[in-house]
């Protein structure tokens, strides 16, 4: 059946070429060039049947598969008509060859190229494509895995070349070639060893290493400015973008992988000289980074990490290196250093201590410089902080539970308070951060007001410094006086020490005292001073204003109620300067301002007088910049911790032993008590190595009576004996020799002190 289907299929073809042999020229341009295959419908699956059945039965021929000789006979076929074109129709063909004469010599070979081509073959091994353009991580092109490139290991030797043709004329070749051996130390110092051995170059030699770190560190910075602009850069402060230059094309991923290189070498350098030299470099190469943005966030990464747990000197490379970046793209870096500054400066507040304080401040001063760079950012960043702080104490004030009072009374609440008091006075005046002073004063005298109880005083002091920073700086009015002299009245300061202590208490690391704190002398001893500091600090920031008796009478008449009450010489002591220094800048006020013509509803003459009064000067100005000196003085030994004891290397006393002492006394006295009869010699010396005690006495008392009621025995002894000649007993003549009493008692409490 299917073989009849086929022939008829076949018959049918050759009836129709016949008929196209027999048409006239110009019912073949009417009928068209279209092929028998092109006749049929696209979509017919009859037709596609066929097709697959015809090419899966019809082996290949020796020119290919069987498509290919098919179209092959289709061209024979077609040129054969154009030639029989020729003698039916000249006058066509002629217009043909004067037109289209392509068409005239078709052959064979002008089948289609996907038709006519060989099959495609899989090769036996497949290989990994390689981009020249494709970058890793670090910038540079990926090389073919399963080819290890022979590294060259570099020398002092190669080095010097370096350095010699670089200082002549850098080239990009040269300039390629110094970071990919630069890389390969970053690899060996960093041990990354399959960095290490993809890499061109490589260094085992430390003093290669030291070498080529130095040449890239000092040199190679200024001979690629050169390079590229052809003139050394003089003006760190001015930026010149290297993409600007036309040689940036060539020497733009070279540049690129040597800023990783950079970065990943800060990160793995502990020695202190070197880290200081890689940043101060970082600081030059400042306009490479911002030309590549991830680069440039990554070092901001590690300049945030330096700048808040580094030694001294890399935390100011790092604070600078963050200030130039932020300087020169404000818009991009400086929100999101801000952000991340903030945070660290919280975690790093969680512990505070003698040695801690110096960073913590390092750290509030830097982060305030950043903040003033742009105020409608630092607004942003200040109402949401400062807004969260208040929600946390909005929180213990609601619950009244540990867990929530815990939550504000720590160092990380306490330094941010004093941290947004001192970016707010710092910045001040500023319109935009002005509206921020009110809710932030709110905050502190909340956190005063939370727990106030004697266990809290050191946390009390603490905000209340941030309030008169805050006060001062600003020029806003803060009650601040009431919550110092409130610790007058609660605190009885006549009452006497329940215990003594070692060492003072040091209110600038503690937030909280324990309950054997509030017994100790050295509480109250530290409280008073701590009084009589807040109270000078407060009254000097408001030394000038025309109000200040009226300001300061609360204040004098709590001291003077308070010299009244209290017994104790010291305290009194201090109270009483303070009370008189206050006073006399209240009665230096009251002179000058009864001198005055203008009235009090005058703002602007009250502001031009209290200016022209703090440039003059005040009593207790004068006073407070003395005492200031002394304290800070005080403060700079109480961190060093050159008055701690126990740093010193004080001698060693040694005490000799009790038996020690007791041969030796009887060594020394030996000629003293050396007498004929040898009873009185365990008599002589008590357990101590001194005349008989009291109950030597009783013993002695008691012969003495025995003696006396046996009379007739003791006398014929006494008689036949040589001491009853003398007429003395031997414990009298031992007495007689120790002499006076106070002398033997007085060398007795020398020995036991």
């Amino acid at each position: 059946m299917g073989h009849n289907g086929l022939a008829g299929s076949r018959d049918l073809d050759v009836v129709t070429r016949r008929r196209l042999a027999e048409l006239t020229v110009d019912e073949f341009l009417a009928s068209g060039f279209d092929s028998e295959s092109e006749s049929e419908p696209e979509g017919d699956p009859e037709a596609e049947t066929q097709a697959a059945r015809g090419a899966a039965r019809t082996p290949g021929g020796p020119g290919g598969s069987p498509s290919a000789s098919r179209c092959k006979g289709r061209a024979s076929e077609h040129k054969d008509q154009l030639s029989r074109l020729k003698d039916r129709d000249p006058e066509f063909y002629k217009f043909l060859q004067e037109n289209d004469q392509s068409l005239l010599n078709f052959s064979d070979s002008d089948s289609s190229e996907d038709e006519g081509e060989q099959p495609h073959s899989l090769p036996e091994a497949l290989e990994e494509a390689s981009e020249e353009g494709d970058e890793d991580e670090d910038g540079v092109s990926r090389e073919l895995k399963g080819k290890k490139q022979d590294a060259t290991p570099v020398t002092l030797a190669m080095v010097e070349r370096w350095k010699q043709v670089a200082k002549q004329h850098l080239t990009p070749r040269l300039f390629h070639e110094v970071v990919q051996a630069f890389r390969a130390a970053v690899a060996t110092a960093q041990g990354d060893q399959e960095s290490a051995e993809a890499s061109k170059f490589q260094v085992t030699d430390s003093a290669v290493f030291n070498a080529l770190v130095s040449f890239c560190v000092r040199d190679l910075l200024g001979y690629l400015q050169k390079l590229l602009f052809g003139k050394a850069l003089k003006d760190s402060s001015r930026v010149q973008q290297p993409s600007s230059s036309p040689l940036w094309g060539k020497l733009r991923l070279d540049v690129k992988a040597y800023l990783s290189s950079i970065i990943q070498l800060l990160a793995c350098v502990t020695e202190t000289t070197v880290a200081a030299a890689l940043l101060q470099h970082v600081g030059n190469s400042v306009p490479y980074f911002l030309t590549f943005p991830r680069q440039c966030r990554m070092l901001l990464k590690r300049m945030v990490t330096l700048w808040s747990t580094g030694e001294e000197t890399q935390r100011v490379l790092a604070f600078l290196v963050l200030t130039r970046v932020c300087r020169h793209k404000k818009d991009a870096f400086l929100s999101p250093i801000l952000k991340q500054m903030y945070i660290t400066y919280v975690k790093n507040c969680k512990f505070t201590s003698p040695s801690v304080l110096p960073l913590i401040s390092f750290m509030q001063r830097t982060l305030t410089e950043l903040l003033a760079l742009d105020t409608g950012v630092a607004y942003q960043h200040a109402f949401l902080y400062i807004r969260q702080l208040a929600v946390h104490l909005r929180n213990a004030m609601t619950t009244r539970k540990k867990e929530t009072y815990q939550s504000v009374y720590n160092w990380q609440f306490v330094h941010c308070l004093r941290l947004w008091c001192h970016v707010l006075g710092t910045v001040c005046p500023s319109e935009a951060l002005q509206p921020l002073v009110y809710p932030l004063s709110q905050v502190v005298i909340g956190c005063i007001k939370l727990v106030p109880t004697a266990r809290y005083y050191p946390l009390r002091m603490h905000c209340v410094r941030a309030l008169t920073l805050l006060s001062e700086r600003t020029g806003v009015f803060i009650p601040v006086l009431p919550f110092i002299l409130e610790v007058f009245q609660q605190v009885d300061f006549n009452r006497r020490p329940g215990r003594m202590s070692s060492k003072p208490i040091n209110f600038a690391v503690v937030l909280k005292l324990s309950k054997a704190n509030l017994q100790e002398k050295a509480y109250r001893d530290g409280l008073l001073e701590q009084l009589y500091d807040l109270t000078l600090e407060y009254l000097h920031s408001q030394a000038h204003s025309i109000a200040f008796p009226e300001l300061a009478l609360p204040a004098v008449l709590q001291l003077k109620f308070f010299l009244r009450e209290c017994k104790v010489a010291n305290y009194c002591r201090q109270v009483r300067q303070l009370l008189e220094k206050v006073q006399e800048n209240a009665d230096h006020i009251c002179s000058r301002r009864q001198r005055a013509s203008f009235s009090v509803s005058s703002q602007q003459a009250v502001s031009a007088w209290e200016k022209q009064t703090r440039e003059e000067g005040t009593p207790l100005t004068k006073y407070y910049s003395q005492w200031r000196k002394l304290r800070d003085r005080e403060i700079q030994l109480e961190i060093s911790g050159k008055e701690r004891l126990e740093d010193l290397d004080f001698p060693e006393i040694k005490r000799r032993k009790l038996g020690d002492r007791k041969e030796d006394d009887k060594v020394e006295f030996k000629d003293l008590f050396d007498l004929d009869s040898d009873e009185d010699s365990p008599m002589a010396f008590s357990e101590r190595g001194t005349p008989a005690s009291s109950g030597a006495q009783k013993a002695e008392e008691e012969d003495e009576d025995g003696s006396s009621s046996g009379g007739e025995e003791v006398s014929g002894s006494e008689d036949g004996g040589p001491d009853g000649e003398a007429g003395l007993a031997p414990l009298e003549l031992w007495l007689l020799a120790q002499g006076p009493e106070d002398e033997l008692q007085d060398l007795q409490l020398s020995e036991e002190d």
